[in-house]
């Protein structure tokens, strides 16, 4: 496919400043129409037309289908496309919860579906600690590390979700984050690789990489490794220090255009391969929202090509068609 440009690249605001419950906690998956009206028209005045649902926020997977009507319609009168899904912290190889959530992670393909949404994103991450959501920020403590004994548990139920999503004609997108199998370049590569579906790839999240207060691979590395296996992309950035003398490693959000990650070359290089997918802009803190839209617009600005007919490489996953999208 050829024509995406700055102009019309399909950017969606990431669900993630909106929480999940109401002010008197309720689910918002369960307060129904009413409660998703809010955000919406919030993403709407922010400038956006495309929403990614990030389940921290709603979950799609567990709405009936008279919900998905009504997700549909409130969505269509804030004129905000559902585009994507970020199904988060629901790892199919959770020793606990690894079954129920294969089953959500299924619903949730099923519901991509019927709302008219091709690219669905997973990951290995798991729900935080109680000793990571008393930081002010989770990323600071050490979470879940995946097991390498799980290595083919992990390569099996991710391609039972590819294959059931290729009978849907849906993308599957893995986000890359850490201590988990998808928590360098080349552990995650490897294992699209051994998935070994075209319409599997990766989500190549490296701010989630870049934030850790450790050492962590050079942020280019990660893009010129992962880049090419991507189908779809959360772009955020931080401020990184470091003093590796004195084991000191700090960092912070940060709008795109001044954090660590130069997203100009980075897109340079992805368009260079083929990348044509999705893009979710995400922020920690504050007004994220604002932020957001502050990326979307540096992304249009500054990364994205002004014309059509630019040159494009070959992916080495499936990438979106973008010839349609619930309404």
């Amino acid at each position: 496919m050829t024509g995406l440009t700055a102009e019309n690249w399909p950017i969606a605001a990431a669900a993630l400043p909106f929480p999940g419950r109401t002010a008197d906690g309720r689910s918002v998956t369960e307060a129904g129409p009413q409660e998703w009206a809010g955000p919406l028209a919030e993403i709407a005045d922010a400038g956006f037309d495309r929403i990614d649902i990030t389940d921290s926020w709603l979950r799609v997977g567990d709405l009936s289908a008279e919900g998905l009507r009504d997700l549909r319609t409130v969505a269509a009168e804030a004129g905000v496309v559902p585009t994507s899904i970020s199904a988060i912290r629901c790892s199919v190889i959770d020793h606990e919860n690894g079954d129920a959530n294969l089953a959500y992670s299924h619903r949730t393909l099923d519901a991509a579906a019927a709302l008219g949404i091709e690219t669905v994103s997973f990951g290995l991450h798991q729900a935080l600690t109680p000793q990571q959501q008393a930081q002010l920020w989770f990323w600071t403590v050490e979470g879940h590390k995946d097991d390498p004994a799980d290595w083919d548990l992990a390569v099996g139920r991710l391609r039972e979700l590819g294959r059931h999503a290729d009978e849907l004609g849906l993308l599957v997108s893995l986000e890359m984050y850490e201590d988990t199998f998808l928590g360098t370049a080349d552990s995650a590569v490897r294992l699209v690789q051994d998935i070994g579906m075209d319409n599997v790839g990766l989500n190549p999240d490296i701010g989630n990489l870049v934030r850790l207060h450790r050492p962590v691979e050079p942020w280019w590395d990660l893009v010129e490794k992962t880049v090419p296996y991507a189908n779809f992309w959360h772009v955020k950035n931080y401020a990184r220090d470091e003093d590796a003398a004195r084991d000191s490693y700090f960092a912070v959000p940060a709008p795109m255009q001044y954090g660590l990650i130069d997203y100009r070359r980075a897109f340079r290089y992805a368009i260079e391969q083929g990348f044509q997918g999705v893009i979710c802009v995400e922020n920690y803190g504050g007004d994220g929202l604002s932020v957001c839209a502050d990326n979307r617009d540096y992304l249009r600005r500054h990364a994205l090509p002004k014309r059509e007919g630019y040159a494009l490489g070959t992916s080495r996953v499936r990438q979106p068609r973008h010839d349609g999208g619930a309404s």
